[in-house]
């Protein structure tokens, strides 16, 4: 007896659409337009003759019907996902698509990349940078590299790495008509700031630094390039500990004060859970780990 199936084609976008409640994040998501995504939808619920959602002039919500449909096809679409990473899992070669932020790509993942090629060169690696969660399934990503507490439903996520924040400058500033010696010597000297967040504010408050203004200064959306500012001597800015341990092992950058403030987030390797059944993400899961362990004495 034939298989009785909506339209397959329409079933992301409405997937997308009930996770968000948002036809217009699910078109983001998708990379497509709020039309493309809205004449999917429509278009499904022509086909299966009930209305998935309750549209108003701002919002949208599931219907009765819509909620437990949207359930299913979640699953449904998480298991074709898993099953086609397990069918493709025996290439030999593949592209890997790995997601973290521009931070962690320019100042650590980039500059040991080379490292994995030498050991994989039959796997191409694409880096997404993005200040956003990563949609795997929508969004193509094998692997991802997070910054948070860890904790992110239906993923595998497995610690990497403890962060700590502390100020970092050239060592031209260490010298000079008001070198840096203490952290009240920062009055004389320009911030530099980015989006991360624990800022300059947060930084004094707890090293009990008063007098010195938090928000002057710098600004970049880039976290590399705010490092490469202070690397010039153009201010200081607050070093991350992976971030920044290359440039301080080069001398590039210093830190002139002694006080770091601990994150309450850190770094974590996130994948789903089938996805480890590629050789590719555990070729690239188990090369970061052998990457982030200390050298041998």
């Amino acid at each position: 007896m034939p298989r009785k199936l909506p339209p397959l084609h329409a079933l992301p976008s409405f997937e997308a659409a009930a996770r968000h409640l948002s036809f217009s994040r699910a078109a983001q998501e998708l990379n497509v337009t709020h039309g493309a995504v809205s004449r999917a939808i429509k278009n499904l619920e022509d086909q299966l003759g009930v209305l998935l959602f309750e549209r108003t002039s701002r919002t949208v919500r599931l219907t009765t019907v819509g909620e437990p449909y949207a359930r299913a096809v979640r699953d449904m679409l998480d298991q074709l996902g898993a099953a086609t990473a397990a069918a493709t899992a025996h290439q030999s070669g593949s592209t890997l698509n790995v997601s973290t932020s521009d931070g962690f790509a320019g100042r650590w993942l980039v500059p040991r990349l080379y490292r994995f090629h030498r050991a994989h060169g039959d796997i191409d690696v694409r880096v997404s940078t993005t200040g956003r969660l990563t949609n795997f399934l929508g969004d193509g990503i094998d692997i991802a590299i997070r910054y948070g507490s860890g904790s992110y439903p239906g993923l595998v996520s497995e610690f990497l790495a403890d962060e700590e924040v502390f100020p970092v400058c050239s060592p031209r500033l260490l010298e000079g008509e008001h070198p840096l010696r203490r952290p009240e010597d920062l009055r004389h000297h320009t911030l530099i700031h980015d989006g991360f967040p624990i800022n300059w504010a947060g930084w004094l408050a707890s090293a009990g630094v008063g007098g010195v203004d938090p928000h002057g200064g710098l600004t970049f959306d880039s976290y590399s390039f705010a490092v490469e500012s202070a690397a010039q001597g153009e201010g200081v800015v607050l070093g991350r500990t992976m971030l920044v341990a290359a440039d301080l092992r080069a001398g590039r950058l210093v830190r002139p004060f002694e006080h770091a403030l601990k994150s309450l987030s850190s770094f974590y390797v996130v994948y789903p859970p089938d996805a480890i059944r590629q050789r590719k993400v555990k070729a690239f899961r188990d090369w970061l780990f052998a990457e982030m362990a200390p050298p041998p004495a």
